[in-house]
């Protein structure tokens, strides 16, 4: 289970700071990532953090977006800088896998979508 939170309203230029964190029997981690979507518009990747740390960025958000875990707490931020009108969108967090079994041992993979949150920035 995802819990995301941190979106809202905020002007051009501002700052938004998104989190998700996630619940369950897990053993491991693998993909922490970030996708939107506009009205209309297809979901997007916006950045993703792959267990070593690598990360990926849509060019649309490079320089602007910072994505970053804390593996502790099985929870991913996104912070959002310099923000634009055209980054209005509802925000989806997305992990992916393996469960923890009774025996403390790995289980199935698994991939999880967390609930949108929106975020509006004006003009």
């Amino acid at each position: 289970q995802l819990q995301a939170s941190g979106g809202g309203l905020v002007q051009a230029g501002g700052s938004l700071r998104l989190s998700c964190a996630a619940s369950g029997s897990i053993f491991s981690i693998n993909t922490m990532g970030w996708y939107r979507q506009a009205p209309g518009r297809q979901r997007e990747l916006v950045a993703r953090i792959i267990s070593g740390s690598s990360t990926n960025y849509a060019d649309s958000v490079k320089g602007r977006f910072t994505i970053s875990r804390d593996n502790a707490k099985n929870t991913q931020y996104l912070q959002m800088n310099s923000l634009k009108p055209e980054d209005t969108a509802a925000y989806y967090c997305n992990v992916d896998g393996w469960v923890r079994l009774s025996t403390g041992s790995r289980g199935r993979y698994f991939e999880v979508w967390g609930q949108g949150t929106q975020v509006t920035v004006s003009s």
